[in-house]
């Protein structure tokens, strides 16, 4: 009678616990075997790149009509005879120097040839001597710069004739001027120096409204 109650409370407790899991079985598979096996097709087709059935390898959906008319107003509007965009530039171009290429330079000429070419670029050369300036058409007033390097005696030293009434009116009409190269200008071309009728040289030293000659017989100097 033990012996048959021990035996109903060992087959008690196996019915109540749970079953053992497999350790073949994996997450998301029936067992390890399919799950390698589905790795290794897996893996197969990443080395071979994608198969007609992969999404790259679909053909490309067809245009809708907007991107068509989209494209045909593109093509309208380029001018025509232009090359597209991506096409590359042609060979032979005569406009673009292979001067720096040196295997197409020693494909046409030697180092003697290329001696003698520059041999007669050397006896074409030609110095041109420097020639007196030309005067200068339609009178013979000078400009200021002619005039700065005709006469030599400083600002301020009295050397031409004035009235004496001019004075009060030089300022004024200095300040009619933008620049006093402009009045030294004005001056010459009224009579100065030697004339004032524009009032412009009160001190009669032959430069109007404060000019100083002084920077142009520098750069002579120089």
């Amino acid at each position: 009678m033990r012996i048959l109650l021990s035996a109903f409370v060992v087959a008690s407790v196996a019915a109540c616990s749970p079953p053992v899991p497999d350790s073949a079985a994996g997450v998301g598979f029936e067992n390890y075997d399919t799950y390698l096996a589905q790795k290794r097709a897996r893996d197969q087709q990443l080395r071979n790149g994608p198969t007609a059935a992969s999404p790259a390898a679909q053909p490309a959906a067809p245009q809708t009509e907007a991107q068509a008319t989209a494209a045909a107003a593109v093509e309208a509007i380029r001018p025509t005879g232009t090359a597209s965009p991506a096409a590359a530039p042609a060979a032979n171009n005569a406009e673009i120097s292979d001067e720096q290429d040196f295997g197409a330079v020693s494909a046409r000429q030697s180092i003697e040839s290329d001696a003698q070419r520059r041999a007669n670029q050397s006896a074409q050369y030609t110095v041109v001597q420097p020639t007196a300036v030309p005067s200068r058409p339609g009178g013979t007033t000078p400009t200021p710069i002619e005039f700065a390097l005709q006469v030599t005696h400083p600002v301020g030293q009295k050397t031409y004739t004035r009235s004496p009434f001019g004075a009060a009116k030089a300022q004024a009409n200095c300040a009619a001027y933008v620049s006093a190269e402009l009045a030294q200008d004005a001056f010459l071309k009224a009579g100065g120096p030697s004339k004032d009728k524009l009032k412009l040289d009160p001190d009669g030293d032959g430069y109007a409204c404060g000019w100083n000659p002084a920077k142009y017989r520098q750069l002579v100097r120089n």
